[in-house]
């Protein structure tokens, strides 16, 4: 990085960011009070409280949100005048699934091939630290030059929507000027990339019935209609035979104006077997970003071992569908419940419930943060020009918060690039992607203020 203050300090700064995000990671704040302490979430939100004390926060609180999981609060004066920035990273994490499928324990920050392991290393206690260390570093070089509030989550990774709910009961607390995410991430390492959408999503649960009970498929079947083989026919019709989505009523021809995402590329990020072929059509950022995109999460039916040669009376799906910005989550649930209805085989009886939703996010890059940004990232990562990218994933949170505040312009960035493998087993951070985000965003932060 070239020389600069900010960038300096920050580069001084990256072993005491090590040691803190390490003790950080060692705090088990997995949100499911059944599987993990209460009290490893609790400590986690009393360290940040502490760390914010320690940067001159004011106003600091642990706010209880209506799921049973604290967000932590703090607000830092700026000068008089000065527009106000909102910071958001969340403090739970996903569990660390088979820890014994982790090469180095999951709660313990391991550096290996120059990356730091474990988990909530990317997502998001890592975001914890690079606000940190931008405030730091500006603090270092003549101050901060706006008023900062923080809002750390503690429950993000649950969908519980604690926060969402606390913010909508007091709109006061979070109301910016500007907001920045620090939940996304590069689109690969030393790419500087905001994500300017989200998909939303439905999440709906079908079920198929046709007899009173299970029949001998060597006496009934041929005749007697199975629910299982209709729930199959029902699902089938979600996709064309190239695999695209196809809800009858809804758009699926959309395309991605931003970055692109090379079929190879994709295919190494995803990790798809040798010979298997993409599905559905158009650029894979037109798949990912700009088309609806329907998956079937799970099937209850019996498993094959034990099974029994039968004709079954009944069988049932969860069905998840992901809809692009432009497109309102509540129409596009009506147009799967009523495809699902429509097309389910031989006057089967179908029921549709919805269990889950969260409408998609689009950003309005015309605005002067994003300038602002684009500025503090090209001289984070020389040589290197701010991209814009889709996310495919959704942040309910972000809605809420472009609803309370319409005006207000929200910027999303972070460490959760390809090689971070968050949620799964191995999650890492890149230290050199902690060190340049925690530059951008304080000479964002400068910029945003001039």
């Amino acid at each position: 990085m070239s020389s600069n203050p900010v960038a300096e300090t920050v580069a001084s700064l990256m072993p005491r960011a090590k040691a803190e995000l390490a003790e950080l990671v060692a705090f088990r704040s997995v949100a499911d009070f059944e599987q993990f302490p209460k009290s490893e979430s609790e400590a986690a939100a009393n360290w940040i409280a502490d760390a914010l004390r320690a940067e001159e926060f004011v106003d600091i609180a642990l706010l209880d949100t209506p799921d049973g999981t604290q967000s932590v609060y703090g607000y830092l004066p700026g000068p008089e005048g000065a527009k106000t920035v909102l910071l958001y990273a969340h403090y739970d994490v996903q569990p660390p699934l088979d820890e014994a499928g982790w090469t180095t324990p999951p709660f313990e920050l391991t550096e290996r091939d120059g990356r730091w392991y474990g988990r909530g290393s990317a997502d998001c206690k890592g975001g914890v630290i690079m606000h940190l260390l931008a405030l730091r570093a500006l603090k270092a070089n003549g101050g901060v030059p706006v008023h900062v509030k923080i809002i750390v989550e503690g429950s993000e990774e649950q969908g519980t929507g604690g926060l969402e709910r606390y913010a909508e009961q007091h709109p006061e607390v979070l109301a910016a000027d500007t907001i920045v995410i620090g939940d996304a991430g590069n689109f690969r390492v030393g790419l500087p990339t905001v994500t300017t959408i989200l998909r939303g999503m439905t999440l709906v649960r079908v079920g198929v019935e046709t007899l009173a009970g299970n029949l001998h498929s060597g006496q009934f079947g041929g005749a007697a209609p199975d629910a299982l083989a209709a729930l199959i026919r029902v699902l089938d019709s979600l996709r064309a035979a190239d695999g695209s989505t196809t809800v009858d009523g809804l758009d699926a021809s959309a395309a991605w104006d931003g970055l692109e995402y090379t079929e190879e590329q994709f295919r190494s990020d995803a990790k798809v077997l040798d010979g298997v072929g993409l599905t559905g059509s158009g650029s894979v950022a037109d798949r990912l970003w700009a088309r609806p995109a329907v998956t079937v999460l799970g099937i209850d039916c019996p498993p094959v071992v034990g099974a029994t040669p039968s004709v079954h009376a009944g069988a049932r799906a969860l069905v998840s569908l992901r809809v692009p910005p432009g497109v309102d989550a509540t129409e596009a649930s009506k147009l799967l419940q009523t495809h699902l209805e429509t097309h389910t085989p031989w006057g089967a009886r179908v029921t549709v419930e919805q269990v889950g939703q969260g409408q998609p996010f689009r950003a309005d890059v015309s605005s002067p943060a994003y300038q602002a940004m684009a500025d503090a990232m090209a001289v984070a990562y020389p040589g290197e020009t701010m991209q814009y990218a889709g996310q495919g994933g959704s942040i309910p949170l972000c809605n809420t918060l472009a609803g309370l505040y319409p005006d207000a312009e929200i910027l999303l960035i972070g460490l959760s690039e390809p090689e971070a493998q968050i949620h799964a087993l191995n999650e890492s951070v890149s230290p050199e992607e902690l060190e340049r985000l925690s530059v951008a965003e304080a000479l964002f932060l400068r910029n945003y203020a001039g």
